[in-house]
């Protein structure tokens, strides 16, 4: 999978910084400068006093302010399965590369069983992965080319007999249902500081899948430049409480 960020809020935490403020200043915050905002905060400098804030409002679960920064990450190649977990986040947005508008009639066959247009787990290729839900642990070396024999036979059929239906007239809208749930996709998916914090408890945690934990942290690590202070201190206090952040 690749991830990049496509656009984001400039100066994010100033923005955190001034709507926490507007929670008690008497003064309207859109008339004060910022420096002036942040008086009475800990710290010798203005990023100083960022940090406090910040900390302070993450440690005493005031969340609120998190809520007004906003990026866009572009997400691509992962599968239909990872897809159909991240958007079930509802707090989020998401465009969805269509797989009506868009039809695979130009991918061999061949490249798709040596990894091509289908995401293959860890647990076809490597003998020694061990997926939350196995019933068996590490297997032998035969085993595991017998597992990646089959997946990738399988993916391949899969798409031949897409291909096949869709030279037999099929609208690619209804071809597709024979793919499986590895076919790759694209997302560009919108989200706040507050729920990206949110889905990494849920989705970067031990227990998920091997799949959307590896693209939560790639987008992790996207926001900790773009969001530094907020996500430094995400990453060291609170990362893996479940369910703290949500919304």
């Amino acid at each position: 999978m690749d991830v990049k960020l496509l656009e984001a809020t400039p100066d994010p935490e100033r923005v955190i910084c001034s709507a926490a403020r507007n929670d008690y200043l008497s003064e309207f915050v859109g008339d004060v400068p910022f420096e002036e905002a942040m008086e009475g905060i800990d710290g010798d400098t203005i990023e100083e006093k960022r940090e406090t804030l910040i900390g302070h409002l993450l440690d005493h679960g005031h969340f609120g302010p998190f809520e007004h920064p906003q990026a866009t990450f572009a997400i691509k190649g992962v599968s239909r399965s990872c897809m159909a977990q991240i958007t079930r986040h509802r707090h989020a947005s998401f465009d969805i590369q269509s797989m009506r508008y868009v039809s695979f009639d130009d991918v061999d066959p061949a490249d798709v069983e040596e990894g091509a247009m289908v995401v293959t787990p860890p647990s076809a290729v490597d003998p020694d992965w061990i997926g939350r839900n196995q019933s068996s642990g590490s297997v032998d070396e035969e085993t595991v080319a017998e597992r990646k024999r089959v997946f990738r036979e399988t993916v391949r059929d899969s798409v031949e007999s897409y291909q096949r239906l869709l030279d037999l007239g099929m609208p690619p809208e209804d071809a597709r249902f024979v793919l499986p749930i590895g076919t790759e996709v694209n997302i560009v998916m919108s989200v706040n500081a507050r729920m990206l914090m949110h889905i990494a408890d849920m989705r970067a945690a031990a227990d998920s899948q091997w799949e959307i934990r590896e693209m939560t942290e790639s987008i992790l690590d996207l926001a900790a430049d773009w969001c530094p202070t907020t996500f430094e201190h995400y990453e060291k206090h609170l990362k893996g409480r479940k369910n703290r952040l949500a919304p």
